[in-house]
């Protein structure tokens, strides 16, 4: 790689290189159903049991705890559902701030605002995309405090601080050694945003459950999908006990009566979508392994291109690589809006990274730390290329 300026018109060459054989337009991540899809989903519509009950429901909880090593997979309707109860479940109550990325597809911030919380804005790692714990740590050390019952609050606002969410963009692992230890000291829940991330380890544990819990999510555009649907992963006994209460109405269980204890939400999973997950699943690992392939050519490609690469897993980790990522050497909007132009016009879809939270109007009064310098940064340097498995 050398010094010089990215030049859109090399770029575009090099992804055609590797794409060359795919239709256009060539999606950004599209779904592929090769294996049992239509045999399961007619079983459901055969014997009746499409809703949110029904063999596939508890055999796709079972295949997902297995395959990331959680105790439980308590399967939802989607990612923001699943990260809305987990946050109910950890105990978040209206006015408490949770601290997440600016840097994060949006629903992390809304199931925050879903569960009545604040989200407080942090920064990310330039390698990981995700959090940043030494910055945050600095953070917390001049902007909170921990009052005489064990609570961390904000010396500013006076409320307390319940849970940190860090996200694993584009399925690459955060920091969660440095952000479980954070969470500990600082006595917080840890409640990973997975959303992007099933497939993907750090320090050969899947993610997603290493604090209280984490969520998954199978949206049409994830590696694999159930149409929509997610899953939120813990090993607390007690918590998913709630979870999966509130997320079913918070119905008392009685063979005729309806009674209902709490204030719930209608957010299981319906059968029909467990069991399209279900033959998706099957054939998760040959797509774990197609994507890292087509990360490999991605990357041959990028060797001789100036000013540019192929985003990398973290040291110590290992990423689905959901999405591939062109990373600016030194970020630049108007180089960074000029390969997105010609890749699009193309018909090599392409994207920028999420809007950051602090810029959206919903969040501009939300707390956060005073410099989000490297978030603005990757914003202007990463652009999401063509990742299907398939390719």
């Amino acid at each position: 790689m050398s010094d010089g300026p990215t030049e859109p018109a090399v770029v575009l060459a090099a992804l055609e290189r590797c794409l060359a054989t795919a239709d256009r337009p060539v999606p950004l991540h599209e779904p592929r159903f090769a294996g049992k899809e239509w045999d399961y989903v007619k079983e459901c519509l055969d014997t009746g049991w499409v809703s949110s009950a029904g063999s596939f429901v508890d055999a796709f909880e079972t295949m997902v705890a297995g395959l990331t090593g959680a105790r439980h997979a308590v399967a939802v309707v989607n990612g923001t559902a699943g990260l809305h109860l987990a946050l109910i479940g950890a105990g978040v109550d209206p006015g408490d701030e949770v601290l997440v990325p600016t840097l994060t597809f949006v629903a992390t911030a809304n199931a925050v605002r879903h569960a009545g919380g604040v989200p407080h804005l942090c920064d990310v790692e330039r390698a990981r995309l995700g959090i940043d714990p030494v910055r945050l740590e600095e953070h917390l050390s001049e902007v909170a405090e921990r009052d005489d019952d064990g609570a961390t609050r904000n010396r500013s606002t006076g409320a307390r601080i319940r849970a940190l969410v860090p996200m694993h963009a584009l399925g690459h692992p955060a920091d969660l050694d440095g952000l479980a230890a954070l969470a500990e000291r600082w006595g917080l829940a840890l409640i990973e945003d997975a959303a992007q991330a099933l497939g993907s380890t750090a320090g050969g544990r899947h993610v997603g459950h290493r604090g209280l819990a984490g969520v998954l999510s199978f949206n049409g555009n994830k590696i694999i999908t159930t149409g929509g649907g997610g899953a939120i992963l813990s090993n607390d006994d007690a918590f998913v006990e709630r979870v999966r209460h509130i997320g079913t109405t918070a119905r008392v269980a009685h063979r005729w009566e309806l009674e209902h204890d709490a204030v719930g939400w209608n957010s299981r999973l319906p059968n029909l979508n467990a069991a399209l997950g279900c033959a998706q699943l099957e054939v998760l690992d040959e797509r774990l392994a197609a994507k890292r392939e087509l990360t490999a050519r991605y990357t041959d490609a990028f060797v001789d291109v100036d000013g540019a690469s192929i985003l990398q897993e973290p040291a110590g980790a290992r990423s689905n690589y959901w999405l591939n990522a062109i990373v600016l050497d030194e970020p630049d909007r108007a180089v960074r809006d000029a390969l997105l132009e010609v890749t699009n016009d193309a018909g090599i879809v392409t994207r920028p990274l999420w809007t950051p939270m602090h810029r959206l109007p919903m969040f501009a009064d939300a707390p956060r730390m005073t410099d989000l310098t490297t978030a603005e940064r990757l914003v202007d340097a990463v652009v999401s290329i063509p990742s299907s498995a398939h390719l």
